[in-house]
């Protein structure tokens, strides 16, 4: 009786240490397929066609007020007009958006090294709220009235000049960084990378 009753109970030990292996060998196969199929091979077409699939990162928004001042006189061969000024002001809301090209970006894998070729970061955007629009002190001179191209030329304008105070304040240059941060993070997060893997990054002229 004592006899039956050890091997019943050396019969229940192996029956857990099976399930236990089992368990193991099931959670183990999760770990390295979780859907059940097998991993896709990371190459660096597979690399690229993930990014390029993202036609246009925008990674900066600046968005601003400004305020600026129009005026013009009437010439005669060279000569200013007497009493032919016209002027306004106007003031408006804007936005620009400073980024890359992502269908342009070219990635190479090399072992445990991705090398990513990214363009220079630009303006990719500029647009004036139309609504925000508001003119002050607008002269009416007869002899030289303000038109429609007057105004189209003065946004013209001042488009320019916005742009180019927010090149030299670094918005370029803060654009070109984080479009870097995001396509590292999401190469990293898309394909699972380990802690081995280096990403470098490389600007193209």
């Amino acid at each position: 009786m004592a006899k039956e009753k050890k091997i019943q109970i050396n019969q229940t030990f192996k029956n857990i240490i099976i399930l236990v292996i089992v368990a193991a060998i099931f959670f183990l196969v999760g770990k390295i397929w979780p859907s059940g199929e097998e991993p896709t091979v990371m190459t660096s077409d597979l690399l690229s066609q993930q990014i390029n699939e993202i036609s246009e990162l925008a990674t900066v928004e600046y968005n601003y007020t400004n305020m600026g001042k129009f005026e013009n006189q009437a010439t005669f061969y060279g000569w200013t007009v007497p009493f032919t000024t016209k002027s306004f002001i106007i003031s408006y809301d804007g936005k620009i958006k400073a980024g890359i090209d992502m269908s342009i970006v070219e990635v190479k894998l090399s072992g445990k090294k991705i090398t990513v070729t990214v363009p220079k970061a630009k303006i990719l955007s500029h647009e004036i709220d139309e609504k925000s629009i508001e003119v002050f002190d607008e002269t009416k001179n007869i002899f030289n009235q303000i038109s429609i191209t007057d105004y189209h030329q003065f946004a013209i304008d001042q488009k320019e000049k916005m742009e180019t105070n927010v090149k030299e304040k670094g918005l370029i240059e803060e654009a070109q960084k984080k479009a870097e941060t995001t396509i590292k993070t999401f190469i990293t997060s898309s394909n699972r990378l380990s802690d081995d893997y280096e990403i470098i990054f490389k600007v193209s002229e």
